[in-house]
Parts: structure tokens; C-alpha cells; sequence
């Protein structure tokens, strides 16, 4: 069900946010890093991709898969480094990943990043690329709005506050996306609620793809 009708039968948001329409795609396959490839790449739909990168953890790494899965997303997960690597061997072979998976321009990239400041539930913070003032504004509106979705559902879900950042960028200076949102999630929302943060982020991600740049 597109998630502005799934709101609508909440009966939660404005009519402005409610109409805004995701796109779905092909399933990606649940699958572990390989043991002799340190990056698991699985292509997607083209120029759009959500990634873990090497610094994440077990919860980072599912709900990119879900993420992936549920809008058909290219897909890319950065095994933990080992202590022989070199911070700029992993960089070049990320950045060479999320290339692979986009199959042509980087239009629309995603990453999934775990964030370790307290306080434990605080905030899901999201820097961007490729977004203005306005957008900001908007994206914050979505996420909220599909975050109190969910949490009617699920009461006992501490609410995250969500900060965007316009403009603050993400890491990898040869990745040159068009658009990109780095998402950072409290430990205990990656730990204890995952599951329903893991959907928050999956419906935005999707309506987010669909936004126009605006003016």
C-alpha cells in the first residue's frame, strides 16, 4: 500500500504530507558478506542506493537490507575492517561499491549509520547532500510524520526527535550523488527498536525518493 494511503486510514497527517507517493522495486535477496569479498553488493534500481558503511553494526547493516527491500534500492554493506586495513583501501573499495550497485549516476544515496552520542533515545539525525533549506523542511515534516504513524502503534516506542541538516554532507569524495541523506540512529533505537525504526526509515526513504527538489 503507498504510504500516503496507508497515513490517510491513520488519519494523522495533513493533507499536503498525506498525497506524497513512494516508489517500489524489485526485491533485494537477504544475503551475508561474503567470507573472501569484504563488500556485498547487490544492484537495484538505477542510481539509487542505500548503504552500511564500515563503521556499522549488526542493526545498521538490517535495516539497510530493509530499507533496500522495501523500495528496491541498490544495496551495498562494508564488512567491519580488520586491523591490516588501511582507512583509505576500505574508502576507495566503498566508494567503488556504491558505484557498482548504482550502475550509471549516483542520483539518490542513502547511508545508514549508527550513532553513539547520548542520551540513548535522543535523536535520529539526518545530514543530506543535494538539499536546501526548503527540502530540509520538508524531509523533517515526512519523517515526523511517518515516525508518529508508527508510533501509534507501537506506544511503547520512545519518540526520537528528528534533526535535519541541510547541506552538511556525507563522506566519500568521489561519490558525487545528486541527493544523499546520512541517517544516524541512538543506540537504543538501532538496539531495542529496531524493528519499527528499521520501517520508519524504509516509508521515508521511499516517500523521500519521490520529492522534487523544489524551487
Amino acid at each position: 500500500m503507498p504510504l500516503s494511503a496507508w497515513i490517510r486510514r491513520s488519519g494523522s497527517v495533513s493533507a499536503a504530507i498525506a498525497i506524497l507517493a513512494g516508489c517500489a522495486g524489485p526485491t533485494v535477496d537477504r544475503a551475508s558478506i561474503p567470507p573472501d569479498r569484504p563488500i556485498l553488493v547487490r544492484p537495484g534500481r538505477s542510481g539509487f542506493v542505500v548503504a552500511a558503511p564500515a563503521d556499522h553494526d549488526a542493526a545498521a547493516t538490517a535495516i539497510a537490507r530493509e530499507v533496500a527491500e522495501h523500495t528496491g534500492f541498490g544495496l551495498v554493506v562494508a564488512a567491519r575492517p580488520s586491523s591490516d586495513d588501511t582507512l583509505g583501501t576500505l574508502a576507495a573499495a566503498y566508494e567503488r561499491a556504491v558505484g557498482e550497485a548504482a550502475r550509471g549516476p549516483l542520483r539518490f544515496f542513502v547511508e545508514i549509520r549508527q550513532g553513539d552520542r547520548p542520551p540513548c533515545a535522543g535523536r535520529m539525525e539526518i545530514a543530506t547532500t543535494g538539499v536546501d533549506a526548503e527540502l530540509a523542511v520538508r524531509l523533517r515534516a515526512l519523517a515526523e510524520l511517518i515516525r508518529d504513524a508508527h508510533l501509534r502503534v507501537n506506544p511503547e516506542v520512545a519518540r526520537l526527535t528528528v534533526v535535519v541538516d541541510a547541506g552538511a554532507g556525507v563522506d566519500g569524495a568521489a561519490l558525487r550523488p545528486e541527493r544523499a541523506l546520512r541517517i544516524e540512529l541512538p543506540p537504543c533505537a538501532r538496539r531495542d527498536w529496531r524493528e519499527m525504526y528499521g520501517a520508519v526509515l524504509a516509508d521515508f526513504v521511499a516517500e523521500a525518493a519521490a520529492l522534487p527538489a523544489g524551487r
